[in-house]
């Protein structure tokens, strides 16, 4: 086990506990909870790979931040599902879907989101305007206070980089 791991399983044990407790009243439901708790120290493996050895600090602010990343993505996987789920209800029954077209639709929503969740703030809301609510690059970039170039430029980073996330997966 090299140092990064070892300082990671330290901090694993001295502080999940408090991580789990926290995400608790965060989310209000104790598995919710473990699953984020879990997915935290993933995240921290996962960026710490190749790293120095983890010093940290202030640790619980540390792993408060990336948890807390973790439960807004949890928010908007429900809030995702939820829209879904209102959107299908409505529909007629006629085109309602399968539970197993259920599943798979909100699979693919969730790496959508996942995919957008990872592009710069100004791109993904350039991307989401134009390609959710149809507004024109002109208009985007009017409503943004940049240049049409800029809001093509986006668009071209957005495209690409979700291609290049579905071809990693």
């Amino acid at each position: 086990m090299d140092s990064v791991q070892t300082s990671i399983t330290a901090l694993y044990r001295e502080h999940h506990g408090w991580l789990h407790h926290w995400l608790c009243g965060k989310l209000d439901c104790s598995q919710n909870a473990a699953d984020l708790a879990q997915d935290t120290f993933v995240r921290l493996l996962r960026r710490k790979r190749n790293a120095s050895p983890l010093e940290l600090e202030q640790p619980r602010a540390y792993l408060q931040v990336i948890a807390n990343g973790l439960v807004v993505d949890h928010y908007r996987r429900k809030s995702l599902e939820r829209a879904y789920l209102d959107a299908l209800i409505h529909m007629p029954e006629r085109e309602a879907v399968s539970p197993q077209e259920k599943e798979a639709l909100l699979e693919t929503l969730d790496q959508i989101d996942g995919m957008l969740d990872r592009l710069p703030a100004r791109v993904r809301r350039v991307f989401l305007m134009s390609q959710l609510d149809g507004t024109p690059y002109a208009e985007i970039a009017l409503m943004l206070e940049i240049s049409t170039r800029t809001v093509k430029r986006d668009m071209r980073h957005a495209f690409s980089r979700c291609l290049a996330l579905m071809v990693e997966e």
